[in-house]
C-alpha cells in the first residue's frame, strides 16, 4: 500500500480523535473562567507531544500486544482497522450515539488482525477490555467522593484553583494513556517502536486542530445532555477521570478518557441526587458503548478478509 495513503489514514485518525476526545476533555469545565478554550487546547497540544516522550507504554501496548502488526501485511491491516473505527464512529455520532473512539480501535486492530492472519493475544484484548470496563465504573466512584468532598471544602475562588489542578491532572493522564493511540498508528505505518518528536508533535498539531472543531458539539454531549451540570460536577469529574485513567497508564493498559469523564459526571450528580442525572442520554451512550468494539471488530474483520483475499487473487 502506497506510504502517502498510509500517512492520509494516520493523520485523518489523530484529527478525529481530536474531534471526539478534545473537545470532552474541555467540556466539563466551560463554565468555569479559569481554564479557557484557548488556553486548554494549547496545553494539551503541549502535553501531547511531550509526555510520550517520557512515557509510551500505552502506545507500545496498541501496536503491539494486541495483534502482530510488524508482520506482512501488517500495515494494510492496520489501515482497515483505522477506517473501520472511523466508520463505526461515525455511523453511531450520526444516530445520537456518541461512543468511544479507544473501544473502536481497539476493536478494529483486533478484528483486522483477526481478519488477515495475523497473531492476535486473545489475552491481551480482554484485559484491555476489562481495564476500559472499569476506568468509568472507578472515574463514577471517585466523582461521587470529590463532590462530596468538594462541597464541603472548597469556596467559589478555591473551585477555580482545583479546576485548574484537575484540568492539568486530566491532560496530562489523557497524554500518558488514551491520547497514545494516536501515536500507536504512527508507530505502525513507520515501524518504530519509540517515541520522536516530530511524530508527536505532527501527532498533537493534528489532534489540536480536531479540537478545535469538536468542541462545541462535545460540550453540549457532556456539559448539558449528561446531567444538570454545575462547575462543581465538572470539577470533581476531572479529578476523577485523571486519577483513574493515568492510574491505567502505569500499567500500561490503554482505557477511553471520554469514558472516565462521563462516569465521573454521573457519579458526582448521583451523590447529589440521582434527579441531576438525565437516565436516557446515559442509556443511549451506554448502548453506544456496548455497540462499539464489536461492531468495530466485525467490520474490520470482514474488511480485512475481504482485501487479503482481493490481493491474494491478483498476485496469482
Amino acid at each position: 500500500m502506497d506510504v502517502v495513503v498510509l500517512i492520509v489514514v494516520a493523520g485523518l485518525f489523530a484529527v478525529v480523535t481530536g474531534v471526539n476526545d478534545g473537545g470532552a476533555l474541555l467540556a466539563t469545565g466551560l463554565k468555569l473562567p479559569s481554564v479557557r478554550p484557548a488556553t486548554g487546547i494549547l496545553v494539551l497540544v503541549v502535553l501531547a507531544a511531550v509526555v510520550p516522550l517520557i512515557t509510551h507504554r500505552v502506545a507500545v501496548t496498541f501496536s503491539t500486544r494486541l495483534a502482530s502488526f510488524h508482520e506482512p501485511g501488517g500495515k494494510i491491516a492496520m489501515t482497515v482497522a483505522v477506517i473501520s473505527s472511523l466508520a463505526v464512529v461515525t455511523a453511531l455520532s450520526l444516530k445520537g450515539l456518541p461512543t468511544s473512539l479507544t473501544l473502536a480501535i481497539v476493536g478494529g486492530l483486533a478484528g483486522a488482525g483477526l481478519g488477515w492472519g495475523l497473531a492476535v493475544s486473545p489475552g491481551s484484548v480482554l484485559l484491555v477490555l476489562a481495564f476500559g470496563v472499569a476506568a468509568p465504573f472507578a472515574g463514577g466512584l471517585l466523582g461521587w467522593v470529590l463532590i462530596r468532598v468538594l462541597v464541603a471544602v472548597t469556596s467559589a475562588r478555591g473551585l477555580r484553583r482545583w479546576h485548574q489542578a484537575g484540568f492539568l491532572l486530566q491532560s496530562v493522564a489523557y497524554a500518558a494513556n488514551d491520547g497514545q493511540k494516536m501515536l500507536a498508528v504512527f508507530m505502525i505505518v513507520f515501524g518504530f517502536s519509540d517515541a520522536r518528536l516530530p511524530y508527536t508533535s505532527l501527532v498533537a498539531v493534528l489532534f489540536g486542530l480536531g479540537t478545535m472543531y469538536g468542541l462545541p458539539k462535545a460540550g453540549r454531549t457532556l456539559g448539558r445532555e449528561l446531567i444538570a451540570s454545575r462547575p462543581p460536577h465538572g470539577v470533581a469529574a476531572e479529578l476523577a477521570a485523571g486519577t483513574a485513567v493515568i492510574a491505567c497508564a502505569a500499567v500500561g493498559m490503554p482505557v477511553s478518557m471520554t469514558q472516565a469523564i462521563a462516569g465521573g459526571l454521573i457519579g458526582a450528580g448521583v451523590a447529589q441526587g440521582s434527579g441531576r442525572v438525565r437516565w436516557y442520554a446515559t442509556g443511549k451512550i451506554v448502548a453506544a458503548w456496548l455497540l462499539t468494539l464489536p461492531a468495530s471488530a466485525l467490520l474490520s474483520a470482514g474488511l480485512a478478509a475481504l482485501v487479503k483475499g482481493i490481493a491474494s487473487v491478483e498476485l496469482s
